[in-house]
């Protein structure tokens, strides 16, 4: 699964990776974004990509309540097509979650350990979401905007660390992924691939990622890897 990730860049690399025009909301970087939390998100408008924010835990439209959201913060790529909760927000609503690292947990006979894996080139990447727009039907008026990320199997440098791995577009594809013409399944599943583990690494990072409530930039510092041995005293 996907379950935390940062985006530590300035807003204005962020505008530039994505060809955008300001911001709708407060941006500041973040350095352990979290589940239920408002994330920042890209879906393609009528005049270009707009940048704005949305809130991590896909609620349906048909949902009677918010409950679902947590239970929907990922979506199986293999399996997307046959969920109810899924299928109709991957043909006509998918969204990039802008990125720069996000966090998972390698277990070690000493523990685990958190992980933040990134692109070698360390800068801004795209995992492939969904959104959908839900209105409380016991509140006349009041909507959300949320969304879900896709994962899929692990690649080579996640299979140590994780049995799943977030869908990370390449950026010749992002295009293909917002574009609100494309509804060839076949086509969009293409793009769900484990993306190519020599383009990315990992390093382990503090025990603080843990807490939702650590929010700085200790969380991305390096930390002391735990090997795999077991301590024998």
């Amino acid at each position: 699964m996907c379950g935390r990730f940062t985006l530590t860049k300035e807003e204005d690399e962020l505008l530039d990776r994505f060809e955008a025009v300001g911001l709708s909301f407060p941006y500041v970087p973040r350095y352990n974004v979290a589940p239920r939390q408002y994330v920042t998100a890209v879906i393609r408008g009528d005049n270009g990509n707009r940048v704005g924010q949305l809130q991590w835990g896909l609620i349906p439209s048909w949902a009677k309540d918010e409950k679902m959201a947590s239970q929907l913060l990922n979506a199986k790529a293999e399996t997307v097509l046959e969920k109810p909760s899924f299928r109709n927000s991957f043909l006509h609503k998918r969204c990039l979650i802008p990125a720069d690292g996000f966090y998972e947990w390698r277990k070690t006979p000493r523990g685990k350990q958190p992980m933040r894996i990134q692109m070698k080139h360390r800068g801004i990447f795209s995992m492939a979401g969904l959104y959908e727009t839900w209105s409380d039907p016991a509140q006349p008026g009041r909507s959300i905007a949320t969304c879900t990320i896709l994962t899929t199997a692990p690649n080579s440098l996640m299979e140590p660390i994780h049995d799943r791995m977030p869908v990370i577009l390449r950026r010749e594809d992002e295009d293909i992924w917002l574009s609100r013409d494309m509804t060839d399944k076949e086509r969009l599943l293409q793009l769900c691939r484990p993306f190519p583990s020599e383009e990315m690494m990992a390093y382990p990072v503090s025990p603080l990622v843990g807490s939702v409530k650590n929010e700085s930039p200790e969380c991305i510092q390096e930390a002391e890897y735990i090997p795999d041995e077991p301590l024998l005293f």
